[in-house]
């Protein structure tokens, strides 16, 4: 599907400088680099819920591991 988006003139030319680079197409490049946003953005969103989940849990259960803790222990985790 073909858009029209604006881009500020800097990014533009940082695109192009990448996109040439790489040994892509500009539009492959903006494709490319949405879908790594929308992706991380899914993750982020997972880690929110998980978040959540976890508050309510340590907010019922009087247990010796809190959200904190479970943070600190899951910081280097991917999602």
């Amino acid at each position: 599907m073909k858009t029209a988006i604006s881009l500020p003139d800097k990014l533009y030319q940082e695109a192009e400088r990448t996109a040439q680079s790489m040994g892509l197409p500009r539009s492959q490049l903006f494709a490319k680099a949405l879908e790594e946003f929308i992706e991380h953005h899914k993750r982020e969103n997972v880690t929110e819920k998980l978040n959540q989940v976890y508050s309510k849990i340590s907010e019922n259960y009087n247990d010796n591991i809190g959200i904190e803790t479970l943070r600190e222990l899951t910081k280097n985790d991917s999602w």
